[in-house]
C-alpha cells in the first residue's frame, strides 16, 4: 500500500525506531518473521531477510514486511532495507521465539505487612515502552501493585508502588520506589513513558512525594515523615511531579504538583475520594515538540496541566481550571480517561477530557454537558465525514440527555447521533469490525451494533466492549478481552475466538477492567502485540501475531496519535489505542505523517537538579 504525503504543519518529533524484527517458531519446519516499515521510510523502499549469512527472499520484498521461513534449524534474522537499488546496513538480529510468546523474567519486590496487621504481596500491573536507553528498540517500564492496592473509594492502608524497567533480554535497569506517602490503586500513579525532551532517550515522569526513592538510592523530599491517615488516605503532606532518567531511573527535576490538593471537600467529598483522582498524558501542543499532562479531578472541578521538559528544566506551559472564571461549563466533564488528538486540524493536539476538549493553548475549546463517563474513543470513525469523531459512554442518566452512548464530532463537539438507554452505561467500544459497512462499528452497554452512521445493524452486540487488536492479518480488528482475542462473525452475530493466552500462563489487569499489561505495536510489522503478566507474577508474557498479512503500513508507533495514546494507554480506566486515520475496509491510504526522527544525545556529564 502507498502512502499519502502530507504538508503544511511542523514536523512532530518522533523517536528513531530500529526495524524491531520478530522471529517466532510457528512448528518444526517453520519460522515465521515480521519487521517494521517507519513513517520516514520512502514509499517504494524494500526489504531482504536474512538467516545468519543466507538471503531468504528472490527478489527484494515490496509488499508487506513479513514472511514464513521454511526452516527447521533456530538462528538469528536480520533485515536489510534496500533504497535506490542499494541494499542498507542490517537491523539488529532476532533471535527466534521457541514458544508462541516471549517470556520477559521479573525481579518481584518482596511483600510486607501494613501498620494495621495486613500482610501483601507484588503483582506486576501496568505497562508502558519507550526507547529508555537510545539504541532504537523499546525497553518495558513496570508498574508493580501491591495486592492491597485501594479503589480511592476504599479505605485502608497500601503496601508501597515500585515502578522498574527492563530491557527485552529481562535486564532490571533500575527500580524506583514511590514510598509509603502514595497510595497503590488504579487513579493514583499514572505514570507517563516518553521521549519529553527530544533527546533520543525516553523519561519517565509521574507524581510523587516525601519518602519517593529514585532509581540511584536519591530519596525525595523528606523520608522519614509518614502522612497516611488512620484510613489510610494521604490527604496532608507536600505533593511533587518528577521527571526521572529513563535510563538510569535517577530524578532530574522536581516541582510541586500542580494543582495542589487544597481543601479536600472542595472536590466533592471529605474522606479523600475524588480529590485524588489522577490522569496523565503526552500532547504536541506546540506542534513539534511532546509536552506532559498532569491532572487532577474529573467528578466535579478539574485542572489539567501542562509542563514542557527541556534543557533539564521542567516548566509549565499552561494550566485549565475549571474553578476559574468563565468554565464553569467545563465542570464536572472528565472521564476515568483521556485522549490526545488534533481535533481541529491546526496541526497541534487537543486533549479530549471526557465531554469536554481542552484547545492547545489551554483554554477551553467547548463542553457537551454530558457528564463523567467510563469509557472513550477518538478517531477517524466515519471516514465519509471529515476530521475525527469520537464515541463514548455516559454515568449520569440525568446529563446524558437520553442517550448513554454517544457519537459527536470531535471538532465541534456536535451530537452525531446516540443510543437511549437508562442508568450508569460503563461499557463501550468502537472498531470496524464487519466489512459490509465503511467505517467503524460501535457498540456499548445498551442497544445493538450500529454502523458508523448510527444504523443498528444487528440486535446483537459483541459482549466484548474493552479492547481492540489488530492481529490476524485483514482490516478488521479483532476483540482483546482479558485474555482473549476474538473475531466477530458479521454473518451469524457471533464472536469466533482466535487467541487464548490463559492456555500458556497469562492472566489480566484490574479486575473487572479485565485489561492487559499493554497492547501497543511494538514489534513486527503493523500489527499489535499484548503482554500480559504470567500468573506467577514472575514474568511477562509478549504475544505477537504469527499471521501472515498481505497489508503494507509504516508502524503505527510513528502515528502521533496511537504513540501518545499508548504512552496514556495506563490511566485510569485504560483504553485501547488508536490511529488518527481509518484503518478498515474501504479505507484510503494512510497519510505519512509529518514527523522527523530525533538522534539519540552524545554521552555528556550532565548536572542534575536535586530533588526536593
Amino acid at each position: 500500500m502507498i502512502f499519502v504525503f502530507t504538508t503544511g504543519f511542523a514536523q512532530r518529533h518522533m523517536e528513531n525506531l530500529g526495524r524491531g524484527v520478530v522471529a517466532v517458531r510457528t512448528n518444526s519446519n517453520q519460522v515465521f518473521v515480521s519487521w517494521r516499515i517507519l513513517g520516514t521510510d520512502p514509499q517504494n523502499i524494500a526489504f531482504n531477510v536474512y538467516r545468519g549469512k543466507k538471503k531468504l527472499n528472490a527478489s527484494p520484498i515490496t509488499g508487506a514486511t513479513n514472511l514464513t521461513d521454511e526452516t527447521s534449524t533456530n538462528e538469528t534474522y536480520t533485515v536489510r532495507p534496500i533504497i535506490g537499488g542499494k541494499e542498507q546496513t542490517p537491523s539488529a538480529p532476532a533471535t527466534v521465539w521457541t514458544e508462541p510468546f516471549k517470556r520477559l523474567p521479573l525481579q518481584q519486590p518482596t511483600g510486607g505487612t501494613t501498620p494495621d496487621g495486613v500482610n501483601y504481596t507484588y503483582i506486576p500491573n501496568d505497562c508502558s515502552v519507550g526507547d529508555l536507553d537510545g539504541d532504537g528498540e523499546y525497553e518495558v517500564v513496570v508498574k508493580w501493585d501491591p495486592s492491597n492496592a485501594k479503589d480511592n473509594s476504599h479505605r485502608g492502608y497500601t503496601g508501597n508502588v515500585y515502578l522498574d524497567a527492563y530491557k527485552m533480554n529481562g535486564t532490571q535497569l533500575w527500580r524506583i520506589n514511590m514510598g509509603k506517602n502514595i497510595r497503590a490503586g488504579a487513579h493514583y500513579t499514572q505514570f507517563i513513558v516518553y521521549d519529553l525532551d527530544s533527546d533520543g532517550k525516553a523519561e519517565v515522569a509521574c507524581k510523587t512525594a516525601d519518602g519517593t526513592v529514585d532509581g540511584t538510592g536519591k530519596v525525595i523530599g523528606n523520608a522519614s515523615v509518614d502522612h497516611r491517615n488512620q484510613s489510610g488516605y494521604i490527604l496532608s503532606g507536600p505533593e511533587f511531579l518528577t521527571v526521572f532518567n529513563g535510563q538510569t531511573g535517577a530524578s532530574m527535576a522536581t516541582v510541586d504538583y500542580l494543582p495542589a490538593r487544597g481543601n479536600v471537600a472542595s472536590w466533592g467529598d471529605g474522606y479523600g475520594n475524588r480529590v485524588d483522582r489522577f490522569l496523565a498524558g503526552v500532547g504536541y501542543f506546540d506542534g513539534q515538540r511532546p509536552s506532559l499532562l498532569m491532572t487532577r479531578g474529573y467528578y466535579t472541578r478539574s485542572v489539567l496541566v501542562a509542563w514542557d521538559w527541556r534543557n533539564g528544566k521542567l516548566t509549565q506551559r499552561w494550566l485549565f481550571d475549571s474553578d476559574a472564571p468563565g468554565n464553569k461549563a467545563y465542570a464536572g466533564m472528565g472521564n476515568h480517561n483521556l485522549s490526545i488528538n488534533d481535533v481541529d486540524g491546526d496541526g497541534k493536539d487537543e486533549v479530549f477530557f471526557g465531554s469536554m476538549v481542552i484547545n492547545d493553548d489551554g483554554t477551553g475549546l467547548y463542553s457537551t454537558g454530558l457528564g463523567h463517563g467510563d469509557a472513550l474513543h477518538v478517531s477517524d470513525l466515519d471516514p465519509d465525514r471529515p476530521g475525527l469523531e469520537s464515541w463514548t459512554a455516559h454515568e449520569s442518566q440525568r446529563q446524558y440527555q437520553g442517550n448513554g452512548l454517544w457519537m459527536r464530532d470531535a471538532t465541534t463537539g456536535e451530537k452525531l447521533w446516540g443510543v437511549p438507554t437508562t442508568g450508569d452505561i460503563g461499557r463501550a467500544m468502537t472498531a470496524d469490525i464487519d466489512p459490509r459497512h465503511k467505517g467503524y462499528e460501535a457498540w456499548g452497554a445498551g442497544g445493538g451494533l450500529y454502523n458508523a452512521k448510527g444504523v443498528e445493524i444487528s440486535p446483537v452486540r459483541p459482549r466484548s466492549m474493552n479492547f481492540g487488536s489488530w492481529w490476524d492479518g485483514d482490516l478488521q480488528r479483532e476483540l482483546l478481552n482479558g485474555t482473549s482475542i476474538e473475531k466477530w462473525d458479521y454473518t451469524n452475530s457471533k464472536l469466533d475466538r482466535i487467541f487464548s493466552g490463559n492456555q500458556y500462563g497469562a492472566v489480566s489487569n484490574n479486575g473487572t477492567k479485565s485489561t492487559p499489561a499493554l497492547s501497543a505495536d511494538i514489534l513486527g510489522d503493523w500489527r499489535e502485540e499484548v503482554i500480559y503478566r504470567n500468573s506467577n507474577n514472575q514474568e511477562l508474557l509478549i504475544f505477537t501475531t504469527t499471521v501472515p498479512t498481505t497489508h503494507r503500513f509504516y508502524t503505527f508507533m510513528h502515528d502521533t496519535q496511537y504513540r501518545t495514546a499508548v504512552a496514556w494507554q495506563n490511566v485510569g480506566y485504560n483504553q485501547p489505542p488508536h490511529t488518527s486515520f481509518y484503518v478498515g475496509e474501504g479505507m484510503t491510504p494512510p497519510p505519512t505523517p509529518a514527523i522527523i526522527l530525533v538522534t539519540t544525545a552524545k554521552p555528556a556529564s550532565a548536572k542534575v537538579k536535586r530533588s526536593r
